[in-house]
């Protein structure tokens, strides 16, 4: 057995499926009786409600560096609050976006995609595995206009063409490419597969 626990981060632009997943792995663990923790970013907290605001009502005066600021100080506190404690406790944590995506997201906005990725890493673990979920932007949108009345600010063709070519450059070997294309079903039977050879390692 692992002597911390196990982190399995869930990116790629909203539509392609991620956040469905993590739901369907919680279920999976819990079923089984593996301890398990689904979070996201950003979070409820002070830093993660500044972030919302933006998602839902524009950036207004807000700059790209104030952006980027709070999605960093956003992260430190759900290090601190919840990734760290749950890994301590020997807990599978699963989360629905992390540093992959404010790079890609920032880094569409001109910032450095590995500079944010190497900031990141200085205080937030590595996660054992980064599924990176990919559907074409275009298909990825109209999934959200079925699904929810109200895109947010940061769900653009243009920008999330851009957001996904940064998703696209991203290697590792904890990174696995997940084709959003294919059943929910299909899907989720490939990260079952991965996860528990992780965990029974």
């Amino acid at each position: 057995m692992s002597k911390r626990g196990w982190l399995f981060v869930f990116e790629g632009i909203d539509g392609t499926g991620k956040s469905t997943q993590c739901s369907k792995m919680e279920e999976y663990l819990e079923s089984k009786e593996i301890p398990c923790v689904h979070l996201r970013e950003p979070t409820n907290g002070v830093w993660g409600q500044k972030i919302r605001k933006i998602l839902t009502v524009g950036r207004a005066n807000v700059t790209h560096e104030e952006e980027l600021s709070w999605f960093i100080e956003d992260r430190k506190e759900d290090v601190e609050k919840n990734i760290l404690p749950a890994l301590g406790q020997n807990k599978v944590v699963l989360l629905d976006r992390y540093y992959y995506s404010t790079a890609a997201y920032q880094g569409a906005l001109g910032f450095n995609p590995d500079s944010i990725i190497n900031d990141n890493e200085i205080f937030a673990p590595v996660p054992d595995r980064a599924y990176i979920f990919s559907a074409t932007p275009k298909e990825c949108l109209a999934r959200i206009e079925k699904s929810r009345e109200m895109k947010s600010s940061f769900e653009k063709l243009e920008y999330l063409q851009s957001v996904q070519k940064i998703f696209d450059t991203f290697e590792g070997d904890n990174i696995i490419r997940i084709n959003g294309n294919k059943t929910i079903e299909d899907i989720h039977d490939i990260l079952c597969r991965d996860i528990i050879k992780i965990i029974e390692a």
